[in-house]
C-alpha cells in the first residue's frame, strides 16, 4: 500500500514500500515537458534535463556527480516526455540517503554553467542526428507531426537544431524557475526505505511553493480525412507507423482500449503479429501500443516491412483493423485481460517501475489506483465496451500514416489506406 504526503512547499510524495527487495528508487517528476514549449524554445525541457547532470555548487562537475553514485553501484538517469520530465536514482537501500542527497543537490543547485551549455548544444544536436538517422526511432516523431500538426504535441521532444543552438542560460533559468516549483512536483519513492528517508526527502528538496500558471495547449483533433507523410531514405526495410487519435490518461474508456490493443497487436499472439509476420513473413517486428497524454492519446501501429511487398503489408494491416472493429471473440478478450494482469504483476516487482506507477498517476490525474484496482477495472471491461472503443478510435477518416523508406510518392500510399 502507498502513503501520500504533501509538504509545506506543495511537493507531493507518494511512498510505496516493497520490503521483499533490497533496493529503493526515488523518482522526481516535474509537470513540464515539450508540450509546454513553443516554436522558439522547442527542446528547452530536454536541454534543462541534460544540464542537471553538469555540476552543482557542492559537486562542481559531471564527474563529481557520477562518481558519487557509480561508487555505490546505483542506477541513475533522466527522461523528458511531452507531459512531464523525470529524474531517478535506484540504489541498494543502504545507500538511499546518498541517492536522496545527490538527486536533491542536482535538482535544486545545478549551476547552468555558460560553457557547459554551449558545449551541450553540440551533444544535443548529435542526439537529434542520431534519432533522424534511425528510422525505427524517428518514424514515431513523423507520425505525431501529422497527427497533432501545429500543436506542441507534434513537435520533437529534443527540439530542432535551430532552437537548440538558440538556447541561452537566461532562457533556461527563466523556464526552470517557472516550472520547477513545489506544486508542479511529485516524488515517487518505492522499495525498501524507512521513515528517516522520508524526513530526508522533505528536508532536502527545497523548492518554492508556487505553481506554473500557464498550461499547455489542449490537443483537439479536427481531422476529416486520412493523412500521409513519406520521408525518403534509401533503406532495405521500410519503417511504417499508423496512428489514430485516442483516449487521454484519465478517460474511463482507456481500459477497454488497452484490451483491444492487446488483441490487435500488443503481444506475440495478437492478430497483427500472426497475420503480418507469422503467416505472411512480411515483417520481423510489428506491434501496436497506446501513446497516452493528459488530454488525448493515440493508438499506434509500427512495423519494419519488406520494401518490395509494402503494398501487401499495408493491405493486411488495414484488413485486420477492419476485422477487429467488426468483431472480437470472448476468448480473445479473456486472454488479453489475463495478459495485462500478468504483465502488470511482473512490471511492478521492480522498485523503479513501482515508483513511476504511483508518481505518474498522481502527477497527471491527481488520483491513484493501486495495481489491484487497475486490474479490477480491466477485468470489468465488456465486449460492448471494446466495440465502443473500436468504433470511436479506429476511425479511418482520422488515420495517419508515416513511412520512412525509398519512396517519394505519398499519393500511392494514400490510395492504399482509402480502399
Amino acid at each position: 500500500m502507498y502513503k501520500k504526503t504533501i509538504f509545506k512547499n506543495g511537493i507531493r510524495l507518494v511512498a510505496a514500500p516493497l520490503k521483499e527487495t533490497q533496493t529503493a528508487t526515488i523518482l522526481v517528476l516535474f509537470k513540464v515537458g515539450s508540450r509546454y514549449e513553443n516554436k522558439g524554445n522547442n527542446g528547452i525541457s530536454h536541454f534543462i534535463e541534460h544540464m542537471m547532470f553538469k555540476g552543482t555548487k557542492k559537486r562542481p562537475t559531471t564527474l563529481d556527480l557520477s562518481k558519487a553514485l557509480d561508487g555505490v553501484g546505483a542506477e541513475f538517469n533522466a527522461f523528458t516526455g511531452k507531459d512531464y520530465t523525470g529524474y531517478y536514482v535506484k540504489s541498494d537501500n543502504k545507500h538511499l540517503s546518498l541517492a536522496i542527497d545527490v538527486l536533491s543537490d542536482m535538482l535544486t543547485s545545478s549551476k547552468f554553467d555558460e560553457k557547459e551549455i554551449n558545449r551541450e548544444k553540440g551533444v544535443i544536436v548529435e542526439e537529434i542526428n542520431m534519432y533522424e538517422d534511425n528510422p525505427i526511432m524517428f518514424v514515431e516523431d513523423l507520425l505525431e507531426q501529422i497527427m497533432f500538426g501545429k500543436n506542441p504535441l507534434g513537435s520533437s521532444i529534443a527540439g530542432t537544431r535551430k532552437s537548440v543552438r538558440g538556447s541561452s542560460r537566461r532562457k533556461m533559468m527563466s523556464y526552470w524557475q517557472k516550472f520547477y516549483q513545489g506544486k508542479n512536483i511529485v516524488i515517487g519513492l518505492a522499495g525498501n526505505f524507512n521513515t528517516v528517508h522520508l524526513k530526508e526527502i522533505e528536508k532536502k528538496f527545497v523548492f518554492s511553493s508556487g505553481q506554473a500558471k500557464n498550461i499547455f495547449k489542449v490537443a483537439k483533433s479536427k481531422q476529416k480525412s486520412p493523412r500521409v507523410m513519406v520521408r525518403h531514405k534509401e533503406t532495405e526495410q521500410v519503417q511504417l507507423a499508423i496512428g489514430f487519435p485516442a483516449y487521454s490518461y484519465a478517460n474511463k474508456k482507456i481500459y477497454a482500449l488497452q484490451v483491444l490493443n492487446v488483441i490487435l497487436g500488443g503481444n506475440m499472439s495478437s492478430r497483427l503479429f500472426l497475420q503480418v509476420r507469422e503467416r505472411n513473413g512480411l515483417a520481423y517486428a510489428i506491434r501496436s501500443w497506446l501513446n497516452v497524454y493528459e488530454d488525448t492519446g493515440g493508438l499506434i501501429i509500427q512495423a519494419g516491412l519488406d520494401k518490395i511487398r509494402i503494398e501487401k503489408a499495408i493491405g493486411l494491416i488495414m484488413d485486420e483493423l477492419r476485422k477487429v472493429k467488426k468483431s472480437v471473440k470472448t476468448e480473445e478478450i479473456r486472454r488479453a485481460k489475463d495478459y495485462l494482469a500478468g504483465k502488470l504483476a511482473i512490471d511492478l516487482e521492480d522498485s523503479s517501475s513501482l515508483s513511476q506507477w504511483y508518481g505518474q498517476q498522481e502527477l497527471l490525474t491527481g488520483k491513484i489506483l493501486t495495481p489491484e484496482e487497475k486490474i479490477k477495472k480491466v477485468m470489468a471491461v465488456t465486449l460492448k465496451d471494446i466495440q465502443q472503443a473500436a468504433k470511436e478510435v479506429i476511425n479511418f477518416k482520422k488515420l495517419n500514416l508515416a513511412i520512412i523508406g525509398p519512396f517519394k510518392n505519398e499519393d500511392k500510399f494514400l490510395k492504399l489506406i482509402q480502399k
